[in-house]
């Protein structure tokens, strides 16, 4: 019976894993170029650019994932191994199975990571959600969303949720602010839902989730819902720009509970108050500085996610070919012993990492056995392993070559016996060994 391996868990832990390295590649180089370039693309072109900036972090990963054009692999010659000695060689099948412990343990952590990260979001925005419970309609405020009146007087403003989001105002709201901070409070929380920044918020987390284990990853969370605050607050300013007192009021006013809102947007502590009233104090950029700025930006964007999208090519090659092997292999085996010609022909159907045994005897060699499988190799080849002892081979050897498909390698284990002084005329060599030519094709 074959003793039948199972590859297939490896495989797709390597290229999990292979897909994700490219992917941490990609995000920490995008996000590095993003701290060095958001506090010069906000004094340049403005804060609302200098958010947008943080669209190449998402669009870099995504450029790393996506496939290429398969190309053919240039002909290559098949690889003779000679072997001599099994000292240090580690049988093909417990190479296999440390290959699939490592990355399967490595996918299982990270998948227990990626669920801890979304499940403590989910526990946040339901604590933040708990909170509004008592809280009432304002039907008089003039707002994109539905606005609602909080129980508690330290709760809100915010915006709440991605889809179907609400406005959330805090339970003493008319007698905080007077009627031009209120308005103005309202347009804030207005800009936040018509930019979108609930799905911006939610699309942010989720990716730190996917990289719960990466320092930059909760940086750049941090850092993009700062940006996100300046940015409201930049339009707010472009249309309320006589109102900058007031603003700077209303913000001195708010004093919501440090609450986290995964999804959403909210006036808190953490933010940087100073830094907001400093902006205050600023000019407003001008439309023909926005509209460099976003031209520059669409170039940043498109240049960094097209270079993650190069710099991924041989990998993602080479991961397309795997993708695409066979189910099944013919294994053609022809074995010779002691440099003499072929005595022993095998042909065989192989699923990809399925051990077929093989064994035999010829005149004057000892009895010999082993077992061989095939699997996908990079660059289109056909990597075949095996196992073989016996046959006047003193260790047991565990060969491994790869070729293409059609082509013949040659494995030659053993050695050459003298079995006369040097320079007598009855010097001769003898040769022990066992030679396999091997010729894997794609399909039975």
């Amino acid at each position: 019976m074959n003793d039948v391996q199972m590859p297939d868990l490896g495989s797709l832990a390597a290229a999990w894993a292979t897909r994700g390295w490219l992917a941490l590649l990609a995000f920490t180089a995008a996000v590095l170029i993003v701290a060095a370039l958001r506090k010069p693309i906000r004094r340049w072109f403005g804060a609302e650019r200098a958010f947008q900036s943080w669209l190449l972090p998402p669009l870099a990963v995504l450029a790393s994932q996506l496939p290429h054009a398969a190309t053919s692999p240039a002909p290559l010659p098949p690889l003779v191994y000679a072997i001599t000695s099994a000292v240090g060689a580690p049988a093909p099948h417990a190479a296999v199975a440390g290959h699939v412990g490592w990355h399967g343990v490595a996918l299982l952590l990270w998948l227990a990571g990626v669920v801890a990260a979304l499940g403590f979001a989910v526990l946040a925005q339901r604590r933040y959600r708990r909170r509004l419970h008592g809280a009432t309609p304002m039907a008089d405020a003039s707002a994109p969303r539905p606005v609602l009146r909080a129980a508690s007087a330290d709760v809100g403003p915010a915006l709440v949720g991605a889809w179907r989001s609400r406005i959330v105002l805090p339970a003493d709201f008319r007698q905080r602010y007077d009627a031009t901070e209120q308005a103005l409070i309202l347009a804030h929380e207005a800009a936040h839902a018509r930019r979108g920044d609930g799905w911006w918020s939610l699309l942010a987390q989720m990716l730190a989730a996917l990289l719960w284990f990466h320092p930059l990853a909760w940086w750049a969370l941090a850092a993009l819902r700062h940006d996100q605050e300046l940015a409201c607050d930049a339009v707010v300013l472009r249309e309320h720009g006589t109102h900058r007192r007031s603003y700077a009021n209303a913000m001195l006013k708010t004093r919501s509970v440090a609450l986290a809102l995964p999804v959403g947007c909210a006036w808190s502590p953490r933010h940087p108050l100073t830094e907001r009233i400093a902006m205050l104090k600023q000019q407003p950029v001008s439309l023909l500085r926005r509209r460099s700025g976003a031209a520059a930006l669409a170039l940043m964007i498109a240049m960094g996610a097209g270079a993650a999208y190069a710099a991924t090519a041989p990998a993602a090659t080479a991961q397309a070919n795997q993708a695409a092997a066979p189910d099944r292999y013919t294994l053609k085996l022809d074995v010779s012993f002691d440099g003499k010609a072929p005595s022993q022909h095998f042909k065989l159907c192989l699923k990809p990492g399925e051990y077929a045994h093989v064994n035999g005897v010829s005149t004057g060699v000892p009895p010999w056995e082993g077992r061989i499988t095939v699997l996908p190799a990079p660059q289109g080849q056909i990597e075949v392993r095996g196992d073989v002892s016996g046959g006047g081979i003193d260790k047991a050897v565990h060969p491994i070559v790869r070729t293409l498909p059609g082509q013949r390698a040659t494995i030659q284990v053993g050695e050459h016996i003298a079995t006369g002084k040097q320079g007598d005329a009855s010097d001769t060599d003898k040769e022990r060994s066992i030679k396999l030519e091997v010729t894997p094709t794609s399909g039975c």
